[in-house]
């Protein structure tokens, strides 16, 4: 199979495309290197013995994809790129409605136009806005408290309106809880290009001493600790998750739904002490604000994937923080 993907430079990206080259995949990937690095798709080459093909394209660049499509023949598209971090869609809410939506449009479009009609889309937790239980299933109501969420919703929503006006799209959607972790080897990981948006990320950064201290927003949820709650998977698992994603769609049609995810939600004080005892580090935090758009519990019942994609996790939150930390200790600089 040849498969196209879109955001293939970033972190989920680079290592699913690990996972895809390891089964045997031929892989084309496109980025606009925003907020990546072509660094990270040779270091997946080394990884796996295996060549890519790399084009530095914005899906907004609608030109740019129909001379993609017409020079390849994909069997389908998983599609990562588009803006991320909740509190900067808060700030500048039109450039993610446009980025991530219109760059989606033209993808659909330029799909359609060359009869490529297979997509596993990257999806989010976020779709659920602020869930009245948890666990979360995908049969939950969907709403999003912020505009990075409701990208991903309206995004959901086109690709179901496409299946119903063409019976023949095969379409999964991915809804992501939190990503963390890196490439045992150490030689791919989570680089954000500024001040990092996620915790794990962060806090490794202020273990490596990059930045000072990490920023805990709130301790007045009602959980456990005060801290916000959230369901963390490794991102070799996710990685894996898009491809029994792809072994689902052959020789179907249809629109279907996974939540990827672990089943067990972590408080922001937890993360830190499990990363404390991974890297020997002290992570020095103090306590500020809530951020906009963002809500106290949040954890996944991924029950449908392993019933229907037959996929389970299979790394605990000792595991994502020791191979967080030997990314982070081993480039302290990200791929600079």
């Amino acid at each position: 199979m040849k498969i196209l993907v879109t955001g293939g430079a970033g972190y989920i990206g680079s290592h699913t495309c690990v996972q895809l080259l390891e089964n045997g995949m031929d892989v084309v990937v496109i980025d606009n290197l925003s907020n990546s690095s072509e660094e990270s798709l040779k270091r997946v080459q080394e990884i796996t013995g295996r060549s890519l093909e790399f084009h530095k394209i914005d899906l907004l660049e609608r030109a740019w994809l129909d001379a993609l499509f017409r020079d390849h023949q994909f069997d389908a598209v998983i599609h990562f790129a588009g803006l991320k971090a909740v509190g900067e869609s808060v700030q500048i809410p039109l450039k993610y409605y446009r980025n991530n939506i219109t760059g989606t449009i033209n993808l659909c479009e330029a799909m359609a136009n060359h009869d490529v009609k297979t997509i596993v889309f990257s999806s989010s937790a976020t779709v659920y806005g602020e869930p009245e239980q948890v666990p979360i299933t995908e049969e939950f109501p969907t709403s999003a408290y912020n505009p990075y969420g409701r990208t991903k919703l309206f995004i959901e929503e086109i690709l179901k309106d496409l299946y119903v006006s063409d019976k023949r799209w095969n379409i999964v959607l991915l809804r992501y809880f939190n990503p963390v972790g890196a490439h045992k080897s150490g030689k791919i990981g989570e680089d954000p290009k500024g001040i990092p948006n996620n915790l794990m990320p962060f806090i490794s950064q202020v273990a490596v001493g990059k930045l000072k201290e990490l920023s805990v927003f709130g301790n007045d949820y009602p959980t456990s600790d005060g801290t916000g709650v959230r369901d963390y998977i490794h991102v070799v698992d996710l990685a894996n998750g898009h491809v029994k994603a792809l072994e689902k769609l052959v020789g179907k049609t249809g629109v279907h739904t996974y939540n990827l995810g672990t089943g067990r939600g972590y408080s922001v004080l937890e993360i830190i002490k499990a990363f404390e005892k991974a890297s020997g580090r002290k992570i020095n935090y103090n306590i500020t604000d809530r951020r906009p758009g963002d809500i106290a519990e949040c954890y996944a019942d991924s029950d449908k994937a392993h019933r229907e994609l037959n996929w389970k996790t299979e790394r605990g939150i000792d595991e994502m923080c020791t191979d967080t930390w030997h990314w982070q200790s081993m480039h302290p600089k990200g791929y600079e």
